[in-house]
């Protein structure tokens, strides 16, 4: 399979899963998750959906939680409305990017300033 074909999958999927889950999702645990990046395997057998999480660390262990158990509901719309005859797996993960460059920044302002 195509890699580009899997990157243009993976970003309609971004698109309407982002959707999906904003409005379909009715899971109390799942808070306010937005989909940062989508890995889809060459075969579209698998896809890796980079989850961020407004909030404490604990709320978003539990919306990932939420999304893993909604994960077939979610991959079975991704499918209908892609019109894709076999839609990837969904692996849901934490994305900690954004809170690491946040870490990172904290400690670069915190370093002693040296003219030289």
């Amino acid at each position: 399979m195509n890699q580009a074909r899997a990157e243009r999958v993976g970003q309609m999927m971004q698109q309407e899963l982002g959707g999906m889950i904003q409005t379909e999702v009715k899971d109390p645990r799942v808070g306010f998750v937005s989909i940062t990046h989508i890995d889809v395997s060459r075969d579209l057998g698998w896809a890796k959906v980079f989850v961020s999480v407004l909030g404490p660390p604990e709320g978003a262990l539990n919306s990932l939680e939420g999304l893993k158990s909604a994960a077939s509901f979610l991959r079975g719309e991704v499918a209908r409305r892609l019109g894709l005859r076999h839609a990837p797996q969904l692996d849901f993960r934490l994305d900690t990017s954004i809170v690491d460059s946040l870490r990172i920044q904290r400690l670069m302002k915190s370093l002693p300033d040296h003219d030289e």
